[in-house]
């Protein structure tokens, strides 16, 4: 597509204009905003689609150790809440986590002192359902057979997950929006600029006939060619700051960080974005050259 732009030849000196620099560079800028935007975008949605997809239809319970004397010991009250979860409706399993394997979820956090046998740890039972539970019921039953039992219901914070998910994309929507705003009053600028200087060109070449239509493809060619000049080098720009931020990423705990890769489909979107970005500004030249035609003679 580049190619057969460049190639064909023009009869306005549209190349020596000044504002074809300043459309390059604007549109290396919006380009390579618009990749990170929606990079960012797929890359939430990932993550959540991962936590909703392995946290969905679960619960969790956390029965934290008590002072000396003021409950039964904590082996006890774990045995006491697991009788309690499997004997109610709509539960599917319940599997209490060993001190080990709490210590490994909070190793990220506390480091290698989380598999400490003196640090206090809560004992955790993970919950799988299979229908409606009715969850403050079974929180009030699980208090009263296990003393500092507290149950976590995934639902409720997997519901402000997709709130806030949902939230992300709408501002990357927005951000896309403005910056092809931003996009579009650059071309126009551009090309009423080109109009300005070569105005005597242009009414020579109505002069001989030539059409409106063909003076439009004249700047249509030069401007999507300048787009994809400067898509190109923000496209760059944007996968090497991802590989920057996937890179660094890998130096730290894969528990703290959610997974910054992309799959091969959201990769080849990426690239079409200075695509889109051409077509844009094929439009909007074409609207306003004809637009601003109409007012010659």
């Amino acid at each position: 597509m580049a190619l057969f732009f460049l190639s064909r030849p023009s009869d306005l000196p549209l190349a020596r204009d000044p504002s074809a620099r300043f459309l390059v560079w604007i549109t290396a800028l919006m380009v390579f905003l618009a990749t990170l935007a929606l990079a960012g975008a797929m890359m939430v949605s990932e993550m959540a689609q991962r936590w909703d997809s392995g946290l969905a239809g679960g619960l969790t319970v956390q029965i934290a150790p008590l002072p000396g004397g003021a409950a039964a010991p904590l082996d006890e009250r774990v045995e006491a809440a697991l009788t309690v979860l499997r004997s109610s409706p709509g539960v599917k399993t319940a599997r209490a986590l060993t001190s080990a394997d709490t210590a490994r979820l909070l190793e990220p956090w506390l480091g290698p002192e989380a598999a400490d046998p003196l640090l206090p740890m809560p004992r955790l039972i993970d919950v799988t359902t299979d229908g409606p539970v009715d969850v403050p019921g079974l929180a009030q039953h699980l208090k009263s057979a296990a003393p500092g039992a507290i149950l976590d219901d995934h639902a409720v914070w997997l519901a402000d997950l997709r709130s806030f998910t949902g939230a992300v994309h709408l501002a990357a929507l927005g951000l896309v929006g403005l910056i092809g705003g931003a996009g579009v009053m650059s071309v126009i600028f551009s090309v009423r600029a080109g109009l300005a200087i070569h105005r005597h060109v242009v009414e020579l070449l109505h002069l001989m006939g030539a059409t409106d239509r063909y003076i439009a493809r004249q700047f249509e060619r030069h401007v999507v060619g300048l787009s994809l000049r400067g898509g190109m080098v923000g496209l760059a720009l944007a996968l090497a700051t991802l590989a920057g931020v996937h890179h660094a990423s890998r130096g730290l705990r894969a528990s703290l960080l959610p997974d910054l890769t992309l799959a091969p489909w959201q990769w080849a979107a990426l690239a079409l974005v200075p695509l889109a970005a051409a077509l844009l500004a094929l439009a909007t030249a074409r609207w306003t050259v004809l637009r601003r035609l109409e007012s010659l003679p």
